[in-house]
């Protein structure tokens, strides 16, 4: 299913593009959520992931990072490399751990079932956040960093991690299909 096995490399540079494009719109797209707004772009990584493969997924969030470490405006507030080495870097650093765990898991076909496509879904969340929080706690302290970084996001990304698995074990059974 993942385009990292199929497609020449013109393919593949439109798709990474593509994907970081998507990467970027998603980072702007706010969505009012209870107790905070949240953003699509953990979304994004999570499908991007889970259906370029772990080649094409982490070459796709580093073309995503390093437009913004060149200044352009695609994360969701400020770019540069001062944004990356900012209090939220962490978690830029997870989207690419994230993304290539969950292409790993696709380029495996771990992703067809849904019980164990949400289990996988939930380890690439935790992959996002251990690093987002521990990185974020070097500048305001753990317990703060686990109340200001983490835990109003938990309802939101629960439900982005089921909306992913659902639309990914769904591809997987059109494509089965077909």
């Amino acid at each position: 299913m993942t385009p990292a096995r199929a497609g020449s490399l013109p393919t593949q540079a439109v798709l990474v593009l593509g994907g970081s494009l998507l990467l970027a719109i998603a980072a702007k797209v706010q969505v009012p959520f209870w107790p905070v707004p949240m953003t699509l772009q953990t979304l994004a990584v999570l499908v991007i992931g889970a259906v370029f493969g772990a080649r094409l997924a982490g070459a796709t969030v580093l073309a995503y990072l390093a437009e913004g470490a060149l200044g352009l405006p695609v994360f969701a507030s400020g770019a540069g490399l001062a944004y990356l080495a900012g209090p939220t870097g962490g978690y830029l650093v997870g989207f690419l751990l994230a993304a290539m765990f969950l292409g790993w898991c696709s380029d495996r076909c771990l992703l067809r079932r849904l019980p164990v496509a949400l289990g996988l879904f939930f380890v690439a969340q935790v992959l996002i956040f251990a690093p987002g929080v521990g990185w974020l706690a070097a500048f305001i302290g753990l317990p703060e960093a686990v109340m200001a970084g983490a835990v109003p996001f938990l309802a939101g990304e629960a439900l982005k991690l089921v909306l992913a698995a659902l639309l990914v074990t769904g591809l997987w059974r059109r494509a089965r299909a077909a």
